[in-house]
């Protein structure tokens, strides 16, 4: 299955812990690690509950904030792709 048709889904063993600049950290309560994540990064984490695939994920982004980079789709798949590298979405 593609990367974009895939419905990820938090790993039920991270937590995200927000920080008063908007940025924030997951941590992986298993592995004991660590992530820094920025604002978009959160906002894409929170949008990771099963049901929404990358392509949702772009739509809910282009329609909730103003002047979107025309290279947002190529962000939301890093951030997406490297949550799934270090297994903190599944």
């Amino acid at each position: 299955m593609k990367q974009k048709e895939v419905k990820y889904k938090k790993n039920p063993s991270v937590v995200l812990r927000e920080e008063f600049d908007d940025w924030g950290v997951l941590f992986d309560t298993e592995k004991g690690e660590g992530f820094c994540i920025n604002p978009m990064g959160i906002y894409i984490w929170k949008q990771l509950d099963g049901s929404h695939t990358n392509q949702d994920v772009l739509k809910v982004i282009k329609n909730t904030f103003e002047d979107i980079p025309n290279d947002v789709e190529a962000h939301v798949n890093e951030v997406i792709e490297q949550l799934v590298q270090h297994e903190l979405i599944l």
